[in-house]
Parts: C-alpha cells; sequence; structure tokens
C-alpha cells in the first residue's frame, strides 16, 4: 500500500493548534500586566508586574474561535460585505471590459502597453487586492504579446508582477492593510504616505525590470527563458480565436467609475484629517448638512469623513453595490443573490479572522500578552525605531509563509508586533506595512499560491523558470523594502 504523501493542513487547521499550544504555554508562562495610557490600549513601558496566573482549560479553547469571532465582528462584516460589493462589481464585466479597452487602444504599441497595464493592475492589487481575479486576463494578454514578438513570460510578468507589487505596497486594500490596521487600533490611512512612496519606487522598478527583459527578447528570442517552447507557444497561443471581452459600455464606464470613487471616498474617510492633521473642512461640511433644516433630520448622525472606521467602510461598500447593480439593470433578486455570492467566497477570510482573534483571547485571558511583550521590550530595549521595523520585516518573511493567510497573520500578530514597536519608538503604521510588504512580497513566488501556479500554468511557464525570472526582483524588492522601512522609522 502507497504510503499517503504528506499535505499541509488548512489554515484553520494551523490556527486552532496554535490555540492549543498557546493554551498550554498559560499553565507555563508565568502571567503579567502593564499599565496603561489612559483612555487608550497603548502598554506604558517599564511598568510590567507579575499577576496570578489564569490557566486556559478545553473550555476555554473550545470557545475561543466564537469568542474571537465577536470581537472581531467589525472587522469580519466588513470582510464579507466587500465579497459582496466586489462579487456585484466582476458580475457587470466593467472591470474586464476596461482592461479590454485599454488592451485593443493600445494594439500596435505594445512597449507602451507594459507599463500602463502594470499600473492599471497594480491599482487594483493596491486597492482590493487583485490577485484571482487576474486569473481572466493571461488567455487575453499572452497572444497579444507574442503576437507583438516578445514571449509568454513577459505577459506573465505584466500581470503577475503587475497586481503583485500592488498588493506588496498596498495602500488601502482591506484585506492586508486594513484588517492589520484594525488590530493594531490605527486607522488605514496611517503610514498611506510612506505606502504610496514604496508603490512609486518598487512599482517604478517592476516596470523597468518587465520592459527591459521584454526588449532583450524582442531583439533576440534566443534570450527568452522559454526559448524551448517558442515555435510551440505561437501554435498555442496564436492558433487560437482571439477571446472576446466585454465591451466598454456607457453603463460599465459609469461603473468603473463608482468603483474608483468608492476606493477614494474610503481613502478620505480613514485619514485622520482633523485630529492630525487640523484639517476640519470635512467637520464643517458635515455640520453644515446636519444644521439645515429637515435635510439634517433626513440625513441623520452622519459621521465625518476623516472619522470613519470599520462600521462606515462597510456601509460605504454596501450602498455602491446596490448602486451598481441598479445602475447595471440588475433585479433585486439578482442584486442579492449575486452579493450573497460574493461574501460567500470571501466567508473564509472571515472565519479565519475570528479564529486567529481566538488566539489573541486564549493569550490575553491566560495573562500571556502582556508577558510576551515584556519578553520584547527587554530583548528589544536600546534597539532603535530603524532596527525594529527591519527586525518586524524580516520576522514577518517566515511567518509569511508558515501562515499564508494574511488576514490571519494579521489579526494573530498585530496585538503583539504594534504595541512592541511603539516600546522602540516605531509607529504602528511602519509595523503594519512591514508585514503587508512581507506577506506581499512572498505571494510573488510561493508555490502553494493558486494564482501563482494558475498564471504560470495558463502561460506554460515552468515554476523554475519563473524562479529565475523572479528571484533578482525578489531580492531586490526586499532590499528596497527594508530601505523604505528605514526611512519610515524617521518620518
Amino acid at each position: 500500500m502507497a504510503k499517503k504523501k504528506f499535505q499541509m493542513p488548512t489554515a484553520y487547521t494551523v490556527l486552532f493548534s496554535i490555540i492549543i499550544v498557546v493554551a498550554v504555554f498559560t499553565w507555563i508562562v508565568p502571567a503579567g500586566q502593564y499599565d496603561y495610557v489612559e483612555g487608550t490600549k497603548q502598554p506604558v513601558p517599564g511598568t510590567y508586574k507579575v499577576v496570578e496566573s489564569n490557566p486556559q482549560a478545553l473550555w476555554e479553547v473550545i470557545n475561543a474561535p466564537i469568542n474571537g469571532f465577536y470581537e472581531a465582528k467589525d472587522i469580519a462584516l466588513f470582510v464579507l460585505v466587500i465579497g459582496g460589493f466586489l462579487g456585484i462589481v466582476m458580475k457587470t464585466g466593467a472591470i474586464d471590459a476596461g482592461i479590454g479597452q485599454v488592451i485593443k487602444k493600445l494594439k500596435g504599441r505594445e512597449k507602451i502597453m507594459i507599463p500602463i497595464l502594470m499600473m492599471i493592475f497594480a491599482a487594483g492589487g493596491t486597492s482590493f487586492g487583485m490577485a484571482e481575479e487576474t486569473i481572466a486576463f493571461y488567455p487575453l494578454l499572452i497572444p497579444v504579446f507574442i503576437g507583438a514578438g516578445y514571449d509568454a513570460l513577459t505577459a506573465v510578468g505584466v500581470i503577475m508582477l503587475g497586481a503583485g507589487t500592488g498588493v506588496l505596497c498596498s495602500t488601502v486594500n482591506p484585506f492586508a492593510t486594513g484588517i492589520a490596521s484594525g488590530f493594531a487600533e490605527i486607522s488605514v490611512g496611517d503610514g498611506l504616505g510612506l505606502r504610496l512612496l514604496m508603490m512609486v519606487v518598487l512599482l517604478g522598478f517592476a516596470i523597468f525590470y518587465v520592459m527591459r527583459y521584454a526588449e532583450k527578447v524582442k531583439k533576440d528570442p534566443t534570450k527568452s527563458l522559454v526559448y524551448d517552447m517558442k515555435k510551440e507557444n505561437e501554435h498555442h497561443f496564436l492558433g487560437r480565436e482571439e477571446q472576446e471581452t466585454p465591451e466598454l459600455t456607457s453603463k460599465r464606464a459609469l461603473i468603473l467609475w463608482i468603483f474608483g470613487g468608492t476606493f477614494v471616498i474610503m481613502i478620505l474617510g480613514v485619514i485622520p484629517w482633523a485630529y492630525k492633521f487640523n484639517i476640519t473642512i470635512f467637520e464643517t461640511m458635515n455640520d453644515f448638512f446636519k444644521g439645515l433644516p429637515l435635510v439634517g433630520k433626513l440625513l441623520g448622525d452622519m459621521v465625518a469623513l476623516g472619522d470613519w472606521w470599520f462600521g462606515e467602510m462597510t456601509v460605504l461598500f454596501m450602498v455602491s453595490a446596490i448602486l451598481v447593480g441598479k445602475i447595471y439593470g440588475m433585479e433585486e433578486k439578482e442584486i442579492v443573490s449575486v452579493f450573497v455570492n460574493g461574501a460567500r467566497d470571501l466567508l473564509g477570510v472571515a472565519l479565519i479572522v475570528g479564529l486567529s482573534r481566538g488566539i489573541t483571547i486564549v493569550m490575553n485571558a491566560g495573562g500571556m500578552t502582556n508577558t510576551v511583550l515584556y519578553w520584547g521590550e527587554q530583548a528589544l530595549t536600546g534597539v532603535g525605531s530603524t532596527a525594529f521595523a527591519i527586525i518586524s520585516y524580516l520576522f514577518y518573511l517566515p511567518m509569511s509563509f508558515l501562515i499564508p493567510s494574511t488576514s490571519g497573520l494579521a489579526t494573530l500578530s498585530m496585538p503583539i508586533m504594534a504595541p512592541l514597536g511603539e516600546f522602540s519608538g516605531l509607529a504602528k503604521n511602519v509595523v503594519v506595512t512591514g508585514y503587508q510588504s512581507a506577506s506581499g512580497v512572498l505571494n510573488l513566488l510561493t508555490p502553494t499560491s493558486a494564482v501563482v501556479m494558475g498564471g504560470l500554468a495558463i502561460g506554460r511557464v515552468s515554476y523554475t523558470k519563473w524562479l529565475k525570472f523572479v528571484m533578482p526582483l525578489f531580492i531586490t524588492f526586499i532590499v528596497m523594502t527594508m530601505a523604505l522601512l528605514a526611512l519610515g522609522s524617521m518620518m
């Protein structure tokens, strides 16, 4: 009888196993407590004291995921509503039509197409974590690039590195930056400047990297890493009928504007204009509308842009989803059905958020969290903010491989890593940026990613050749990110 090959357990099993391990440690690790800054959950360095232990037993372990989901219900609901919103937008074909229109307009100018398409895919990655959605574009783009004298790897690089760099530099990506910021107890807008700078630098280099390779292949096809498959690929991809893309109708164009506008409003909503930058224009506008006779009563108790949290963002995406559905001409039943199906696609993410939060609950109840923070404080005393920014990034590289769920890793680690950063004088937003960058860079080549392996399979590019192509960029990205995080620690 053949032995079964070892298979990596799911994220759910890994996270629940961590709950069990943490519960065991609550019987061993001393419980402790910090004093906190008044009105916040920010521990005061040097105030740690040992308290009576509270070991967590079987009931607490079983109950932890339930309590975790309850404690993280605002973030979990936000994830589900985002799923519904994306489901409705994708159903309209607006994004496919928009990118298809760009490809059509630039036919014959494929060299210009590389930076433009990479910027479009990066915009999707940085705003809503565009990943699985890119799969549909491989059959569309590969024949275009091969027909223009490039190779299949060029097209794969445009899509995968475009979207991947966007995810790595997630400016407002709700599944990376949003969840991590929530558990670090900061606004999604905190650190936006650093992430925008990263986006410009890293995406600029990725575009240069792909364009240099593409130009080299066009001048001398033997320089292609997939040259051995040149004739096969030309027959395979160019012998097919051209893939049809949805037409960019006026409705779909309007939906694209609403889609982009929704993320712009979200960004405006989460940047702390008033209390951090003393810009009160949105507070003034909000007070004006609320003060209007009758209109103010009808509008209700609105929250000004800049003071938004997960509740307000959830409302925004829910309203936008309904608006997109109605503009596209969906009936009420179809809107509900598509929304629910989209939310169902992200149910796993919402459950992981709850399960991961259960780990923190067991640690907190057992008094372990503050003890781990104390050990970290002792180990990192005198390290400084710049060193901690780099250390936290290096810590997240292997952790992102061991816990491939970005939401799970954020939920699990941020309650510890963010306060540790503060002990070293590092802003929480830099820790969040380090986490998402480490997770994002690994997603460019991890063999367990369906997005990576699926894209390579469609492009008929072997994993070893992809590694050969992407490894110099991967290493450069790590070095660049550490330099930018060091810069962020000084801002």
